[in-house]
């Protein structure tokens, strides 16, 4: 909460959202240098809520994650988010940066299969100071690089996902919503 409470923050939140934005789901990615971690090409497509009730249309692929149910979110609510990662230690080649394909969220009817080769030469690696934000789409196309062996440098992140709707269609709750008070 005191992240986005940062006032160019969030003017940013303010300005990508609107006034009524908040805060569906939060989650810390830690990478040690002793137990690396990589990820495929993906966009997050997935978001948290309370429960899952019968005869979705929209929403797909029920799972559950840490005791949350999940779903597959359609790309209009999708579009209707953005994610913010906080750094809490430097990202550079050695410890696994993440690696995007700028502009892939406005191909959002590409599969994920179609990633790579929609944008093999456009290939982007983030690299960041401690204390930096990076601000994206989730369907902005993105993975996760293994850290070289011999780092000794770990990667956290406070990972924020927002959306400027606080009601769902279909019956469907966020699991949490936290409201942005733009005072």
């Amino acid at each position: 909460r005191e992240l986005v409470q940062i006032p160019t923050v969030k003017s940013c939140i303010g300005n990508l959202l609107g006034d009524h934005a908040g805060i569906v789901r939060g989650l810390l990615f830690d990478k040690p240098p002793e137990r690396s971690w990589t990820l495929p090409w993906h966009r997050d497509r997935t978001i948290a809520v309370r429960d899952i009730p019968a005869g979705l249309r929209d929403f797909t692929n029920p799972t559950c994650k840490a005791g949350t149910p999940h779903l597959i979110a359609p790309n209009w609510l999708l579009s209707d988010m953005l994610t913010l990662r906080f750094s809490l230690d430097p990202m550079t080649v050695e410890n696994g940066p993440l690696v995007v394909l700028p502009g892939s969220h406005r191909r959002a009817d590409a599969g994920d299969d179609d990633l790579v080769a929609m944008g093999s030469v456009d290939i982007h690696t983030v690299l960041c100071h401690a204390g930096d934000l990076l601000v994206m789409r989730p369907l902005l196309a993105h993975s996760s690089l293994i850290s070289s062996e011999k780092t000794r440098m770990r990667r956290r992140v406070v990972h924020l996902e927002l959306c400027s709707r606080r009601t769902l269609p279909e019956g469907l709750q966020w699991h949490q919503f936290v409201a942005m008070d733009r005072r």
